[in-house]
């Protein structure tokens, strides 16, 4: 049986705000985006009119797709870090865990300062994108 990843899928309520967190301030590049209509119903999970926009985005070869719901829009919260069932949280390596992190809160996202930890491990932030889906930032000691 071959299985591959293909991609993460990552609902937001505006695309525009999003893709400036995760382009500008991640370093993400567009793929291609697609517009999706209601033949998708059955697949998505979604009652109604479907109108969205799925924009894939890329960066060292691991995909997302954000996917904007102009009808019948979004609901809910994201899960938060915490141990709730589901996807708590994106991670990336960086250099520089507070550097990063004043990019992202410039690019729409909020630090969550009580996350700040400086371990022996290394030093570990969360940030919040701009719908609240949990960012980690850590820099590994090698």
């Amino acid at each position: 049986m071959a299985i591959s990843v293909s991609h993460i899928g990552i609902c937001v309520s505006d695309l525009e705000r999003s893709m400036r967190f995760y382009c500008d301030g991640l370093g993400f590049e567009p793929v291609i985006s697609y517009e999706i209509g209601s033949e998708f119903a059955v697949p998505l999970e979604v009652d109604g009119e479907i109108d969205l926009t799925s924009q894939m985005i890329t960066r060292d070869g691991f995909m997302v797709e954000l996917l904007h719901y102009r009808s019948p829009g979004v609901r809910g919260t994201p899960s938060d870090s915490r141990n709730i069932l589901g996807m708590t949280h994106l991670s990336f390596n960086v250099d520089d865990v507070d550097a990063v992190g004043a990019k992202l809160a410039e690019c729409g996202g909020t630090v969550i300062d009580a996350t700040r930890t400086k371990v022996e491990q290394g030093d570990f932030l969360f940030i919040a994108d701009p719908d609240g889906t949990r960012i980690e930032l850590m820099t590994l000691v090698q």
